[in-house]
């Protein structure tokens, strides 16, 4: 799952953002007299609103490090790193960024490191690409900056899950590979799940008893998407829609295409489109959309409970 995240980040972070921006790191003086970086916009010991700004060093010291051995895409390098807790001069809280450092032997606690500023700063940590041994800053002389401050950040957000199908989940996915859309029930007379559950939730009995279900339906219920979005595969407008296909009694959300979409209605009768076989996969993705099927539309008594 792939999307940018634009957020406000107001006006302490705006300033710490904005200070990174022209090479300068920016902390916030607490009622307790330290010196917090990154700088918080609430007090930890009162709650109370932090304004005070202080302008601290992008020369430190490690308090605390960790090695990086296998690399994860997005991380600051392609190659082992360190990750280190940097208590920079002039603040009296540690940051955490990345040491830039060829092997664990070459770092350790209290060992001194300075920032390595990116060649064009945009007002973002990664401003700074990393840390890397030395006493002596290399920040550019700071000059007027005239742009305006730093008022919201756009953050891509790439998210990979892992997931350990179930026994029941397992026989669903490995039915789509082979063009068969299978539900499951706990007995005779039981609901058909699709896709199938674990357990039946009225009774909590394992939902054993599979069901090879019809790859036509009808639409329950539906939505018209007309709002463009980042990432979106198909030009709006477009319905989305519950299918409850023949011999289930749980609808399945899907796109319904193939027709005007002010033209799908409650009722209506669709026929799965099925991708190319050699496009199959374990997952319900295999069946692209559903098309109207050119059938009378169901009557509303046999759905109503389903909606």
């Amino acid at each position: 799952m792939q999307f940018d995240y634009t957020r406000s980040v107001g006006p302490t972070i705006g300033k710490f953002l904005t200070g990174l921006r022209g090479q300068q790191v920016i902390g916030v003086r607490g009622s307790d007299g330290r010196v917090l970086v990154p700088p918080p916009e609430y007090d930890p010991v009162t709650a109370a609103p932090l304004t005070e700004f202080v302008n601290v060093a992008d020369v430190g010291t490690v308090e605390s490090w960790s090695w990086v051995s296998e690399v994860l895409p997005g991380q600051p390098f392609d190659r082992p790193f360190a990750y280190a807790l940097i208590r920079l001069d002039g603040a009296d809280t540690a940051l955490l960024h990345a040491v830039d450092v060829a092997s664990p032997q070459d770092i350790s606690v209290g060992q001194r490191v300075r920032a390595r500023w990116a060649g064009e700063t945009t007002g973002s940590i990664k401003d700074i690409v990393a840390f890397e041994p030395g006493e002596t800053s290399t920040a550019a002389p700071s000059s007027s900056d005239d742009r305006e401050p730093i008022t919201q950040i756009v953050t891509p957000v790439d998210l990979h899950y892992s997931h350990n199908a179930s026994p029941q989940e397992t026989v669903y996915l490995r039915g789509l590979a082979e063009g068969k859309l299978l539900g499951a029930r706990s007995g005779d007379g039981d609901k058909v799940y699709f896709p199938p559950r674990g357990a039946n939730p009225t009774n909590g009995l394992p939902t054993n008893d599979y069901v090879e279900l019809s790859d036509q339906g009808t639409v329950t219920t539906f939505c018209i998407v007309n709002v463009p979005f980042l990432g979106q595969r198909i030009k709006p407008p477009y319905v989305a829609a519950y299918v409850l296909l023949d011999g289930a009694d749980i609808p399945v959300l899907h796109l319904v295409l193939g027709c005007e979409a002010s033209e799908v209605r409650m009722g209506m009768r669709v026929k799965a489109v099925w991708k190319p076989r050699e496009e199959w996969d374990f997952t319900l993705a295999n069946v692209d959309h559903f098309e109207p099927s050119g059938e009378p539309d169901a009557e509303y008594d046999t759905y109503k409970h389903h909606l």
